[in-house]
């Protein structure tokens, strides 16, 4: 079972975000509305209550979102630059096409494609919205031995991992085992371009990161982030700017062990379907939600 199920991205303008990734992901909107109270409370971000959102789904009909919702720009925020989701990783169908969609585009290329010595698996690139969020664009060419690797249905498909930037990347991994019921995939220390370039450190210097997963379904990274990264400021009361919210499925969902942000509540809407949700809250105060699978 795979189960990451969204991702959750504030937004300066909702409008211009739902046309962009209309436009140049192939996304569409399937729910909308305004963040009702009880689950502005359930992330314990009352002001966030009544903010405009829209969920939007890939062509190829997968039932993994991204929700977009609107809220006030923070200043000075910036990509990688603080703690929590920092990335959100998409898969493609080809992903020289893709690039030369997004050099049609507002999206900035901050990685253009670039094969990975040793890693014939995957054909990545990068790229930055408007509102500080960035996409992982991959093409995906085989499996890992350690892992199945989706497949895109479509030109541009659905998010496969959730990148997450960390004060402490030992103890956030530790935890999520602990507390999201997850299992350890690998470590690896990598030059890390993004980073250095976000850090003004040499291109050249290794970045631990390591991989979580759950059977052979790797679907999260976690970062070392460097001594100079901070908590991610936010406006009062609301979610943090960019990538705010994962959002899991978990199977086993009553053997999870809380603490709970907020106990588990029956949610309606596409992304939760019904089933009962829970929010988690990790060292670093990122918010998870797991969805009962």
């Amino acid at each position: 079972m795979k189960l990451l199920r969204a991702a959750t991205v504030t937004v300066s303008d909702l409008d211009r975000s739902v046309d962009l990734y209309s436009r140049f992901f192939d996304y569409s909107v399937v729910e909308h509305g305004e963040i009702r109270d009880a689950l502005a409370e359930s992330w314990k971000t009352p002001n966030s209550s009544g903010c405009a959102y829209a969920v939007m789904q890939p062509s190829s009909g997968a039932d993994i979102f991204l929700r977009f919702i609107e809220q006030p720009p923070v200043e000075g925020f910036q990509a990688l630059r603080s703690y929590g989701w920092n990335a959100i990783e998409i898969c493609v169908q080809d992903v020289m096409a893709v690039n030369a969609r997004m050099q049609e585009s507002p999206f900035e290329i901050i990685g253009p494609p670039n094969k990975i010595p040793g890693l014939d698996a995957i054909h990545p690139m990068q790229v930055k919205g408007p509102d500080e969020e960035i996409v992982y664009l991959t093409q995906i060419n085989d499996d890992l031995p350690e892992y199945n690797l989706p497949r895109a249905g479509s030109v541009i498909d659905k998010l496969f991992i959730l990148v997450m930037g960390n004060s402490n990347m030992d103890r956030a991994a530790t935890w999520m085992q602990e507390k999201c019921g997850l299992d350890f995939g690998r470590e690896m220390e990598i030059p890390y371009t993004m980073l250095a370039k976000a850090y003004g450190t040499p291109l050249d210097e290794l970045h631990r990161i390591c991989t979580l997963i759950h059977g052979k379904d790797v679907f999260l990274e976690l970062d070392q982030y460097p001594d100079a990264a901070i908590q991610r400021p936010r406006q009062d009361g609301m979610l943090v700017p960019g990538c705010a919210i994962g959002t899991l499925f978990y199977p086993e969902f009553d053997s999870l062990p809380g603490p709970w942000l907020t106990a588990p509540s029956v949610r309606d809407g596409v992304i939760y379907k019904g089933k009962r949700v829970g929010v988690l809250q990790d060292p670093d105060g990122t918010l998870i939600e797991m969805v009962e699978g």
